[in-house]
């Protein structure tokens, strides 16, 4: 059975086309700023008749992961900050598009539950998912499957306010967890020679093209940057606390692109949050196993039980 399974990110939006256990193919196009939407069912078309080209039939079904605000019961696509839609409806525009079974996904729960199923989260029951990437949002899974809230907006991590007043955020608010400690977040304010305040503190030695470049060059004794990784890692141990505190997850698994820095964010995170719950034991800091592709594989599975 061929299924498509579609990730889309603020930045790039990954894909595999999958026959069983084998990938017959794997792609990724950059997310269309401009036209996210129509950039999201031009991708799925192209994959539709990959497919198609790979086997000789149709695939049986797609699933596409979303960012942001997800209604799944409807395939709603209700708001994102970072690419800035409201209330698409992407179940029936994706379906129309493609002409096969379609299931849409929260992104972060997707890979959750692909974690749940086939990762790091395996035989956990209840964890948390957190994804710190573009942007960064979490996954509550319960009993090994995800749990979207009254109506979707569960999980939205990255816009608890750590730092009231601080810097201003996509979803109008400020100081929240994102703009501080996600990858995008990182490489900005590396970039910025203000990082805490409106006086200049370091001077950064170059404009900074990653969130890996601002770890590498803290590592190395670059003081800017080191600053800014100081203040991502205090931040995010501020709202892993705040989760912890309100949720009790046995584990909590770290993915998207910043957790493939590894050991240079778990052991560091691990010590912050262990001194910010001062009564009681922190979960434990697992590294997502299906790394950057977590959500493919969640949509893939998405798709996957949409043919049932």
């Amino acid at each position: 059975m061929t299924l498509i399974g579609l990730d889309v990110g603020g930045t790039t939006m990954k894909a595999a086309i999958t026959d069983g256990p084998d990938t017959l193919a794997a792609e990724s196009w950059a997310t269309d700023r401009a036209d996210p939407v129509g950039g999201v069912l031009d991708f799925a078309a192209h994959l539709a008749a990959r497919a198609e080209e790979l086997t000789g039939s149709p695939a049986a079904a797609a699933g596409i992961a979303l960012p942001g605000i997800v209604d799944e019961a409807t395939g709603t696509a209700v708001h994102s900050a970072n690419l800035g839609w409201r209330d698409v409806p992407m179940l029936h525009l994706a379906a129309e598009r493609l002409g096969v079974p379609v299931a849409i996904g929260h992104d972060v729960r997707a890979g959750g539950l692909a974690e749940a199923v086939l990762g790091a989260g395996r035989g956990a029951g209840d964890f948390l998912f957190v994804a710190i990437g573009t942007g960064i949002a979490a996954a509550l899974i319960v009993g090994g499957a995800p749990y979207p809230g009254a109506a979707g907006w569960s999980g939205e991590l990255g816009h608890i306010t750590v730092r009231p007043g601080g810097v201003p955020c996509a979803c109008g608010n400020r100081g929240c967890l994102e703009t501080y400690a996600s990858a995008a977040a990182l490489a900005r304010r590396a970039s910025d020679p203000r990082p805490s305040t409106e006086k200049v503190t370091h001077t950064p030695a170059a404009p900074v093209a990653s969130a890996e470049e601002v770890i590498a060059r803290a590592a190395s004794g670059d003081e800017h940057a080191a600053t800014i990784w100081n203040e991502a890692l205090d931040a995010l141990a501020d709202g892993l606390a705040t989760a912890t505190l309100l949720l009790d997850p046995s584990l909590i698994v770290l993915g998207g692109g910043l957790a493939e820095a590894g050991p240079a964010l778990l052991d560091p995170l691990a010590s912050r949050l262990a001194d910010r719950l001062t009564f009681r034991p922190p979960p434990p800091l697992r590294r997502a196993e299906l790394g950057p592709q977590a959500a493919v594989h969640g949509a893939t599975l998405l798709a996957q039980r949409v043919t049932r």
